[in-house]
C-alpha cells in the first residue's frame, strides 16, 4: 500500500501493474502523481504550478533579448551602449 506523499492518503497500487512515467490520481486530494520507480513503486507529484514557472520563466527570457539593426543578438553591454546613443 502506498501513500499519497501530498495529502498521506492510501492509495491501492500494485506493483506488478504499474509502469515507471505512469500517471496516477490520488483519489483524496487529486494530485497527479508520477510513478518515480517501480520495485518498490515510488510516487512524485506533478505540480502544474511548476511547469507554469517554467514557461513564464522561458517567456521572459525571450522578451529580455534585444537585437541590433542587423537583427544580431546584442549581449548586455551592447545593449546599454545602443540605448546611451539613442538619448
Amino acid at each position: 500500500m502506498l501513500r499519497c506523499p501530498e495529502c498521506s492518503a492510501e492509495i491501492d497500487v500494485d506493483e506488478d501493474e504499474v509502469e515507471e512515467g505512469e500517471i496516477l490520481s490520488c483519489p483524496e486530494c487529486e494530485t497527479e502523481l508520477e510513478v518515480s520507480q517501480t520495485h518498490p513503486v515510488a510516487l512524485n507529484p506533478i505540480s502544474d504550478e511548476l511547469e507554469e514557472d517554467d514557461e513564464d520563466v522561458e517567456e521572459e527570457d525571450e522578451d529580455d533579448e534585444e537585437f541590433d539593426e542587423n537583427g544580431d543578438l546584442l549581449d548586455e553591454d551592447e545593449d546599454e551602449e545602443e540605448d546611451d546613443e539613442e538619448e
